[in-house]
């Protein structure tokens, strides 16, 4: 154990370097005989030194180290008092009768740092001095930071003594009202409100905001009878405590000349500078507002950047979705200006039923391309089957390819109109993918026997895009029925075909005989037809597919091989151990990475070996590392292996 007296008289060295040694030798050690020495070190101008003594008292701590510290706290250094203070925060709660004896003390500035170091006390026993402080000194900067100090415990044993303190200067009030507010104590609002009548505007509305912030319902009642002895800023600010109070629906549970009350201040709040306070009159009016607040907000909404105030947008929008269609709405749906008309179209795509249908299919015919496209995908959300004559003659009369895939997505998916099926079949031959895309799955949801001779009859093409597309559809619609055209699809000169008729076969009900021939493409030329055959057979796991995807191993490809070592492994088929073994040796790194992870799902006393010699001998970190995770794994559920 080192001497501490060693350490002292090191601390007393003319070199500098001895003395920043011994005085991080001191801190490790604990020598409480070296904290006046320590507390020496902090007057010198050697940050080196300033900073090992700091370092040191910190960790000792205890009664000799506050005692030696606080009369450092009168020293005409500035940055020795800074040093002093901030060491006591944290060491200062170990001797509390020596910074409360401070609160005391003559001097004005000492007052001061001793309040403002029992704030970072962290303990309840500093509430009863700074209490003291706060109601009884007679400097006001005193006061001040005592109400700091409170707000910073946030003990709710200080509200009793910060509300008796709302009468005294100004000053000290603003810090009493941030205190409250941390606190959030329910005994302070009554204080905080009462207090709003003798104020300042700028104390009022740090106390409006206090209140917000405590979000005590008490408040509301006191506050909405402030609402019309108050100016209008002040005003503004009430109303956005009390939504941000209640909530919006809570709104609702006010009586009716409260809620009217409220609306009317609500739309006046509207027209504040102050953002916030806006936003909250619009979430507010959202659940006690009506036609002319949809008016005004939607007023509002035309001066909204759309990029910049996405956000604020879209709370527009739920809240005037919130107070429901009226004739506000439907005029700014027909307004001229296109701002409010786009606001106003998505405003109605969450308001379901046949009146805002109508009220959208008549103003689709006289807006722009892009206002169109919106009312088409409003009406998708809202519409049902009313709107059905309107989407057809969309059908037949818009060119454009957004506007159509809306069409498509409602006459198909929505509504299912056979009778509509040759027009939506007949836009397979769009020149748009995503048309062609949109009425391929508007035909499927059709469906029906008309529907299924068609795409019969579109698989003889000599276009690959119908072939595919038929075969696609007759998957969908019905694969067992279509097993012969399917069939065909397999021997495709077109890899894609292949590949969609293999995923619409279902490989869990098929015979040997057509099993026979999805085995065929695991010889496919094409990689993602082999990779396709091989998901396949995973879904449908079983004996049958068990050595087929064995087989894939020895695929040339190895994504091929990656794929059928991950199906391997999640079915834990030990009949592939031997062969997932031989691919440790792997030119691709990933592939052996995939088995060693195959490995360690199936276990047992092969797998286990294997991942062992691996871990030894590999001399890539990655493999090494996977190698050992998957070796834990197999201890962890099978012991060492069976």
């Amino acid at each position: 154990m080192t001497d501490c007296a060693k350490i002292l008289k090191d601390l007393n060295s003319d070199d500098n370097e001895i003395v920043r040694e011994a005085a991080f030798q001191a801190g490790e050690h604990n020598c409480v005989e070296a904290v006046p020495l320590l507390a020496e070190l902090l007057k010198t101008n050697h940050l080196g030194l300033q900073e090992a003594a700091d370092h040191a008292l910190r960790h000792i701590g205890g009664k000799e180290t506050v005692q030696a510290v606080v009369p450092l706290l009168r020293s005409d250094d500035a940055p020795v008092r800074n040093l002093s203070m901030d060491l006591l925060r944290e060491v200062g709660a170990q001797d509390f009768p020596s910074l409360v004896a401070l609160v005391h003390d003559e001097d004005t500035d000492v007052r001061i740092f001793a309040v403002d170091i029992l704030g970072s006390t962290d303990s309840f026993m500093a509430v009863e001095p700074l209490c003291d402080a706060l109601l009884k000194d007679p400097e006001v900067n005193v006061r001040y930071q005592a109400a700091v100090s409170l707000g910073e415990l946030a003990n709710p044993d200080a509200a009793k003594c910060l509300n008796l303190a709302m009468k005294d200067d100004e000053w000290v009030q603003y810090a009493v009202i941030e205190a409250l507010a941390k606190i959030k104590h329910a005994s302070s609002v009554e204080a905080l409100v009462k207090a709003l009548d003798h104020s300042s505007d700028l104390v009022a509305s740090m106390i409006i905001d206090a209140l917000s912030e405590v979000g005590n319902i008490k408040a509301v009642t006191m506050l909405l009878r402030h609402l019309d002895k108050s100016a209008t800023a002040l005003r503004n600010k009430i109303v956005k405590a009390i939504v941000n109070i209640l909530g919006g629906k809570s709104l609702k549970l006010l009586s009716s000349s409260e809620k009217e009350k409220l609306r009317q201040y609500m739309l006046i709040a509207l027209k504040d500078e102050d953002e916030e306070v806006q936003d909250a009159a619009i979430l507010g009016l959202g659940f006690v507002g009506g036609e002319k607040a949809s008016a005004q907000v939607l007023q509002l909404s035309e001066k909204l950047d759309p990029d910049r105030d996405r956000e604020r947008l879209a709370a527009i929008v739920d809240n005037l979705a919130n107070i429901g269609l009226n004739q506000s709405l439907i005029d700014a749906l027909n307004s001229d200006s296109v701002k409010v008309a786009t606001v106003a179209v998505e405003v109605l795509s969450k308001i379901e039923g046949p009146e805002t249908a109508e009220a959208l299919m008549k103003a689709f015919p006289d807006k722009d391309r892009n206002l169109k496209r919106d009312i088409l995908a409003a009406l998708v959300q809202v519409a049902g089957a009313e709107a059905k004559d309107f989407f057809v003659n969309v059908l037949e009369t818009e060119q454009d390819g957004a506007m159509l895939k809306a069409t498509l997505l409602f006459l198909g998916d929505e509504l299912g109109l056979e009778e509509e099926g040759e027009k939506i079949f007949s836009l397979l031959r769009h020149p748009y993918d995503d048309v062609k895309e949109a009425a391929l799955e508007a035909c499927v949801s059709i469906g029906g026997e008309e529907m299924i001779s068609r795409f019969v009859e579109m698989f003889s093409s000599d276009d690959p895009i119908d072939r595919l597309m038929a075969v696609y559809a007759l998957g969908k619609l019905d694969s067992e029925g279509n097993l012969e055209i399917i069939k065909l699809a397999l021997e495709d000169e077109i890899p894609d075909i292949r590949k969609i008729a293999l995923e619409s076969l279902n490989l869990c009900t098929i015979d040997n005989e057509d099993l026979d021939l999805i085995v065929s493409r695991l010889n496919d030329e094409n990689r993602d037809v082999r990779l396709t055959v091989i998901e396949l057979m995973g879904h449908c796991y079983n004996e049958k597919v068990a050595g087929y995807i064995i087989q894939a191993l020895d695929d040339a490809d190895d994504w091929v091989q990656i794929r059928a070592a991950e199906a391997l492994g999640e079915k834990k088929e030990k009949a592939a151990l031997a062969k997932l073994i031989t691919l440790l040796d792997a030119p691709n790194k990933l592939v052996v990475l995939k088995v060693i992870d195959a490995l360690g799902n199936i276990g047992g006393t092969l797998a286990f070996q294997a991942l062992l010699a691996v871990s030894n001998s590999s001399e890539d970190s990655e493999v090494v590392q996977a190698a050992e995770e998957s070796i834990l794994k197999i201890q962890e559920e099978q012991g060492d292996g069976e």
